[in-house]
């Protein structure tokens, strides 16, 4: 899908409330508020090449494993659900203007593009870093207008940091003074969330292959999903 029909699905989203979430990084570096770049603290010089479409762990990353809560209420044992698989794990809010609609946008037209025989080897869990705003319906009903096989998890703020710390991508953090001149929306009251950029792309080996960033393209994701699909 060209990136003219990705514009198309995120206005559909209905954005609204909040002006800027630092805006979307690039791989290069971090916008203002916007965590992105290499993990930290993960032990893995990050290299760019061998023929991904991103940035490949210098050394063995294995699957993270933590456990939060999914949209219909289920525990959801990261590892354990998703182990064998493809998976692709991404960190952010619904309120966020411009990074994480983007983000879910192109990865649902990846799919679509890719193909069934993919799409379908191929589990994409969103985990929500504002859970005070992001309650399971919200979350549940924000994911369905990309794609209704996203998975969608929240938890305690307490479970969603231990999360990022297992992944090695820095704990969010909320910034009322950054969304004040917003206006309230209708989940609450209005702030944006620094959070991490990048997509986690993990093959059915159970080990992180890519670390994908902001600037990342619908055909990047495409080229590199029968990849992914295929790392053992």
């Amino acid at each position: 899908m060209a990136r003219r029909g990705m514009v198309a699905l995120v206005a559909a989203v209905g954005i609204g409330a909040l002006t800027g979430c630092g805006g979307a990084g690039s791989a290069g570096g971090a916008s203002a508020g916007m965590a992105d770049g290499p993990p930290s603290g993960s032990g893995a010089a990050a290299t760019a090449g061998g023929g991904w479409h991103g940035t490949v762990p210098g050394v063995a990353v294995p699957r993270p494993s933590f456990v939060l809560t999914d949209t219909a209420g289920h525990r959801y044992d990261f590892a354990r659900a998703t182990a064998d698989r493809a998976t692709l794990l991404f960190f952010g809010y619904t309120h966020c203007p411009d990074v994480c609609p983007t983000t879910m946008a192109d990865l649902a037209a990846a799919r679509q593009v890719a193909g069934p025989a993919i799409a379908a080897k191929v589990t994409v869990v969103f985990v929500t870093t504002d859970p005070a705003r992001d309650t399971p319906a919200v979350l549940r009903r924000w994911l369905a207008q990309f794609d209704a096989g996203f998975v969608g998890l929240t938890g305690t703020p307490a479970q969603i940091d231990a999360a990022q710390q297992a992944v090695g991508v820095p704990v969010a953090l909320a910034d009322p003074a950054a969304g004040a001149g917003a206006g309230a929306g209708a989940g609450g009251p209005a702030y944006l969330v620094s959070h991490a950029s990048q997509v986690l792309g993990i093959g059915p080996d159970d080990r992180v292959r890519v670390r994908y960033f902001a600037d990342t393209t619908v055909a990047d994701y495409v080229a590199d999903l029968p990849r992914l699909v295929a790392a053992l």
